[in-house]
């Protein structure tokens, strides 16, 4: 798999913005839960105040609160006085503005503090603020009014009766300070104990109640404060799940051209290798099994790339990350129920992995079988409606067809079952966290914000890792894909070309000569061609005879290099073809295969197939040596008649008078017909040889042929009997000295005719 990732240095710089966009993608889906938090637990519950630390406050509670506390100095050193004698008169009117109590009292205005300073005030002066609330207000004022009259004597309960519990404690303390008494501070101490055992958060919110009430004292509208900190927040939070939903959008868009541009490259590499095979390697890969690798196993890589960045970048960043928010916040009792929920995920796609994964190695090797028993049945239609075997070859198909299907349906129902089994693991634990979570928000140990951010986090935290999972089922089916396209381009070529080639020897132009030639295929155990020896000159017609399997095909065969010799020579224009490149080699042979191919488009492209650029009088002269003018001319488009694929839409003796007229256009030195004259008629026949030996002396002329009249006239003819050469020489010599030449003249033609 990591050696066909390599192909992505091609995209390097899209690759670079995919991890760079998913890294501030996955901190913006962690920023989400936190403004939800704060949205609910500042926004909605505490008014939109954030600080137990007032931003501002009357100068008779300040005074109050530093009763109450031991940090006075720390405290003062936070805040500026003001006062209308001491401000400038525009600074005045703006202070006035958001603080209307200015006008008849002075207040104390926060400074400008770093986040670890407000950190520290709002620990420092939580607790007094909150003693000073309790006393001033009646409801809760009023027991501890009652404890201090209570211990007053009769004079003093009346001049205290109309004061409230703060007052009471204020003048008290004064009295006894002057008097150096301490006992009002014992008091004091009983009366506010409950105050100092109440839980950091429920103590929060009761002071944020306090700074609430005291700013209602200097005149803020609180319910504008609070509106104007949700639309604030509110804004911020959207502003950052666009910024997800951008760099999500582009993730996107990236990764699937990454994706594209690497399947095309793969797609490229994998037909540039193909076209490099020659026969061997075409046997060790069928065409079916070559098309699957190009297609469907491309498109497994393509599919695994398209979310690989985002798990191996988004989903650790969004796993570690949620987990490291959960577990340094401020209440980490229910961090125990994301690790059941990873529990049971992993449970899950372990029973997946063990039951779904022999089955996905499988199923390319079935989507090869049917891929080989389609094309089959497609190119051999005509053969099957000759043989009345419809029904054999649709039970065949159908046989690959249901084992494919049967493959495929139970690999998808386990992925189709992975995904209700993982939403209802997720929906669990959502209601186990508000379960958990409304007991701990009841308790007061929990704020209702924090337990919705908590179930954000859970969800983020579990979704990682249920991308972790689906990647791991994912890719040992594309490694399974990877391993037969590596197979393919780490095949190495039995046909390769020398590191430093020669050139040819163009004084010997068009000179064949074999030289001692003994072939044998790589997985046969006896020779096809043993000690061929033979030399083919321009200007002459060397013909290639004999019996069906004496390997006259694979004497041609051996020329362009399809095939390399086991042991001897092949010496073209004198240089061995091993010596020179396969491109330099092939320039100087037009081969006619024994099968005659066309490819889709028209006549003429056909025609001009080695060179696009040629003349149409070049064109059309190859057409009439071929003897193909007379049928080209009769169709409506002549030139531009359209060929369907494979040639079907023309006859055989066409399509073999097209594939010679493609041959002859090349022009080159040295022209193989690989029995290529079998499907044309006598007449054809004769008038093409005819034209080849008139319009091309000056070539060399190799042909393979069955039939007898085909090279009666021809300069040498060489025949073949079980791989060895057993004659050699004119129609008339051996007609003379070969017993096995004279055997197939005669079953071909009489004696008359033959003389």
């Amino acid at each position: 798999m990591l050696k066909l990732l390599a192909n992505l240095k091609e995209t390097w710089l899209s690759v670079i913005s995919i991890v760079l966009l998913l890294v501030i993608q996955a901190n913006a889906d962690l920023a989400l839960p936190d403004y939800t938090s704060r949205i609910v637990n500042i926004g909605i519950q505490q008014g939109g105040i954030e600080n137990t630390a007032p931003e501002v406050l009357r100068k008779q509670t300040m005074e109050a609160t530093l009763l109450f506390t031991q940090e006075k100095e720390t405290i003062l050193n936070q805040y500026t006085l003001l006062s209308k004698e001491t401000l400038a008169t525009q600074d005045y009117e703006t202070y006035v503005k958001k603080y209307p109590k200015l006008k008849t009292e002075e207040l104390y205005l926060r400074k400008e503090l770093s986040q670890e300073e407000l950190n520290k005030l709002n620990q420092s002066i939580a607790k007094p603020l909150m003693i000073v609330y309790s006393l001033s207000n009646e409801e809760t004022g009023a027991p501890i009014k009652e404890q201090l009259l209570a211990q007053m004597p009769e004079q003093a309960k009346a001049m205290y009766q109309e004061s409230s519990a703060l007052e009471i404690i204020k003048q008290a303390m004064e009295n006894q300070k002057a008097a150096g008494q301490n006992a009002m501070q014992e008091k004091l101490s009983g009366a506010t104990a409950q105050i100092e055992r109440m839980p950091e958060s429920i103590l929060e919110q009761a002071v944020i109640t306090a700074v609430k009430e005291e700013y209602q004292q200097v005149g803020i509208d609180t319910d504008k404060y609070q509106n104007q900190y949700i639309l604030k927040s509110g804004l911020q939070m959207l502003g950052v799940a666009f910024i997800s939903m951008v760099t999500g959008i582009t993730i996107m868009l990236l990764s699937a051209r990454v994706a594209a541009r690497l399947g095309r490259t793969l797609r490229e590499k994998i037909f540039k290798k193909v076209l490099e095979f020659s026969t061997a390697e075409f046997k060790q890969f069928s065409t079916a099994s070559l098309i699957t690798r190009s297609t469907n196993d491309i498109q497994q890589i393509q599919s695994l790339l398209a979310i690989l960045f985002r798990v191996v970048i988004y989903s650790p960043i969004i796993g570690f990350g949620g987990l490291f928010k959960v577990l340094t916040s401020n209440d980490q009792s229910m961090a125990w129920i994301i690790g059941l929920a990873i529990l049971i995920i992993l449970f899950i796609v372990m029973i997946l992995f063990i039951t779904a994964m022999p089955k996905f190695k499988r199923l390319q090797s079935l989507i090869d079988k049917l891929n080989l028993v389609s094309r089959e049945i497609l190119t051999g239609i005509p053969v099957i409606r000759a043989f009345h075997t419809e029904k054999r070859e649709e039970k065949r198909f159908d046989e690959a067809n249901t084992n494919l299907t049967k493959v495929y349906k139970f690999v998808s129902n386990a992925m189709n079952l992975m995904m209700p089994a993982l939403m209802l693991v997720m929906n669990g634990i959502s209601l186990l966290i508000i379960w958990v979570g409304g007991k701990n928000v009841d308790n007061g140990t929990l704020q209702v914000g924090d337990m919705m951010a908590f179930i954000q986090y859970t969800m983020q935290i579990v979704m990682a890792f249920l991308m972790i999972s689906a990647i791991s089922i994912m890719l040992p089916r594309a490694s399974v894909s990877a391993k037969r396209i590596n197979e393919v381009l780490d095949s190495k070529n039995s046909i390769q070309d020398q590191e430093h080639p020669k050139q040819f020897d163009l004084s010997k132009k068009g000179i064949v000569e074999f030289n001692h030639v003994t072939f044998r295929y790589p997985d046969a155990e006896e020779p096809l061609l043993q000690d061929i020896s033979f030399v083919a000159k321009p200007g002459e017609t060397t013909a290639i005879i004999g019996s069906t399997g004496s390997g006259k095909s694979t004497v041609v065969n051996l020329i362009p290099r399809f095939y390399d010799v086991t042991s001897g020579k092949i010496l073209v224009d004198g240089i061995d073809i091993r010596e020179v490149t396969q491109q330099d080699l092939r320039k100087v042979i037009g081969f006619v295969p024994q099968k005659g191919v066309l490819f889709s488009g028209t006549i003429e492209s056909n025609i001009k197939y080695s060179d696009e650029t040629m003349s149409d009088e070049q064109m059309k002269l190859a057409a009439e040596i071929a003897q193909a003018t007379e049928f080209i001319e009769n169709k409506p488009e002549k030139y531009d008649a359209p060929i369907a694929q494979g040639g079907n839409n023309v006859s055989g003796g066409q399509k073999q008078r097209l594939s010679i007229a493609r041959a002859i256009a090349k022009d080159p030195e040295i022209l193989v017909f690989d029995d290529s004259f079998s499907a044309l008629d006598y007449k054809t026949d004769t008038k093409l040889r005819a034209a080849i030996a008139e319009k091309t002396k000056n070539k060399t002329v190799i042909i393979v042929a069955q039939r007898i009249n085909t090279i009666l006239h021809a300069n040498q003819i060489i025949v073949l009997d079980e791989g060895k050469i057993v004659g050699k020489g004119t129609h008339e010599e051996l007609m003379q000295n070969c017993e096995v030449y004279k055997q197939i003249a005669l079953s071909q033609l009489s004696k008359e005719e033959l003389e």
